[in-house]
């Protein structure tokens, strides 16, 4: 963490006042209790692997499952709220032990609202074998503008300090040169996934469909070791019909 940093407001400075802020922390873990349920019932998540974060930005408020707590005995409550700073805001139990991971990629990608983490069997397997997944069909370039990125392993000494924070740094250098709102997700090498996108529940769909085009990939080089990827004109026709500014896939304000 260093001096950088968002500044956060101050006790009596939120937006709406101390009955806004409220409201907003209530529906924030309401919001994450419910995606994180969702994980669980869309088969991304085992035991207490996994887990989901959002933001408030006007509020400086960040909510994340809390830390090795069971999805069917898990309430609004504990839910746990913080600063983007990682300072506990409300809550009784400890954070997901990757909030650090979480904090560096809302400082480092504004536009964001949610990001999600699983180690769903497919994604995890490519992010295992420290392969990027590469872009084999539309299926996959409907959600991503290119291969899935993995990242490089972390040295011994970041693995030592601050293990978190530098699993997120890692990422934003993967990042360098390349939009994470065309890539809305990552491999962690000998890790597991990571996904976001403008909103939570925007960030478990990505997660739905990353593990859906994993497995396709294992899929379809199983069938033909040879397949080639994707041409650039077919991938990028079926990522832009579906984002960005001349959309035209789906109704409107809808992608379906």
């Amino acid at each position: 963490m260093n001096g950088s940093e968002l500044r956060l407001p101050g006790r009596n400075s939120y937006r709406g006042g101390l009955s806004g802020r409220a409201d907003c922390c209530h529906s924030l873990r309401n919001t994450v209790l419910k995606a994180n349920l969702d994980l669980v019932a869309r088969g991304l998540v085992i035991d207490t692997f996994g887990n989901c974060s959002a933001i408030a930005r006007d509020q400086g408020v960040v909510a994340i499952k809390p830390s090795g707590v069971p999805y069917d005995r898990m309430r609004p409550e504990d839910i746990v709220l913080t600063n983007l700073d990682g300072r506990l805001v409300e809550g009784s139990l400890r954070p997901s032990s990757d909030l650090p991971t979480h904090l560096v990629l809302y400082r480092a990608f504004p536009h964001i609202g949610g990001i999600v983490h699983t180690h769903s069997s497919n994604a995890t397997a490519w992010a295992q074998a420290c392969r990027e997944i590469p872009c084999l069909g539309t299926t996959h370039a409907d959600y991503f503008r290119g291969p899935v990125p993995v990242t490089p392993h972390l040295e011994p000494a970041e693995i030592d300090a601050e293990y978190e924070f530098n699993t997120g740094q890692s990422i934003v250098r993967r990042f360098s040169n390349l939009d994470p709102a065309h890539m809305p997700a990552v491999l962690v090498a000998g890790h597991a996934p990571f996904c976001w996108g403008k909103t939570v529940e925007e960030a478990v769909h990505i997660a739905v469909m990353l593990e859906q085009i994993a497995w396709l990939a294992l899929s379809s080089l199983a069938l033909n070791p040879s397949v080639r990827p994707l041409s650039d004109a077919l991938r990028d026709k079926h990522f832009l019909r579906k984002h960005g500014p001349a959309a035209y896939y789906g109704q409107s304000g809808k992608n379906s």
